[in-house]
């Protein structure tokens, strides 16, 4: 039987390279977007072509009744992939409120909503498979991050935890810790930093989205792997 994936986030950068690779190794995918479905909807077209199959579905993941919605209209997944998250450079003297709970909402509790609503389809199955996308500054902390940091950081507690506690009802559960990726989040790194991470990391290079992508077919479809955090930063932080 086909397998179905949810991927949020999926309009660009992590997550459209994630819906791509997941159809085009032949499962059914639901990609989430929030504001705009225009390159899904391309993708969906080339894809359809040699008979993969993407959808584009429409949900703002930090709202429950839109994603209850969501998961509704697919009558639940098999795959979650919570990838949907954005992220702010700002000194912590500087951080308002606001911002720590705009923050924390995108980046954690969107991923405590996906994964509340699907999870009860793969409770009755007893099935499924959960990854979610944390980040090396989850691990490491980042200066002029201290909100993302711990957004990331909560992905990581929240990926270990469920892990132990959905292994009996044969639900996996893991986390990506990408490294520095060429992603709109990281479009305004100027020159001299983008030199300067090339030099840290032992690779010699930014990583690219098909990169954590390959990471996450990985996750899904090895079966004796659970409540790890995958990192895969060119070796950036070991």
């Amino acid at each position: 039987m086909v397998k179905t994936v949810l991927v949020t986030g999926a309009s660009r950068g992590i997550g459209y390279a994630t819906a791509r690779l997941f159809a085009a190794n032949g499962y059914t995918v639901y990609a989430n977007y929030r504001s705009s479905p225009r390159s899904l909807n391309l993708l969906s077209e080339d894809l359809s072509k040699c008979g993969c199959t993407l959808i584009p579905v429409h949900a703002d993941v930090t709202s429950r009744n839109d994603v209850e919605n969501m998961i509704s209209q697919m009558n639940g997944t098999d795959i979650l992939i919570n990838n949907a998250g954005i992220a702010q450079f700002k000194q912590f003297i500087d951080m308002s409120e606001a911002d720590w709970d705009s923050m924390i909402a995108a980046n954690l509790k969107s991923v405590y909503l996906c994964t509340h609503c699907a999870i009860s389809h793969m409770i009755k199955q007893k099935y499924g498979v959960i990854i979610n996308i944390s980040s090396v500054w989850g691990v490491t902390g980042g200066s002029c991050e201290v909100h993302y940091s711990a957004a990331k950081a909560g992905v990581i507690g929240f990926t270990k935890a469920l892990a132990k506690e959905m292994a009996p009802s044969g639900i996996r559960v893991n986390c990506i810790a990408p490294g520095v990726i060429e992603t709109d989040m990281n479009r305004d790194l100027s020159g001299s930093d983008r030199q300067l991470i090339i030099e840290q990391t032992p690779l010699g290079m930014i990583g690219l989205p098909d990169h954590i992508a390959q990471a996450a077919l990985f996750l899904a479809e090895n079966q004796f792997v659970t409540g790890e955090t995958l990192n895969v930063n060119g070796g950036f932080h070991i």
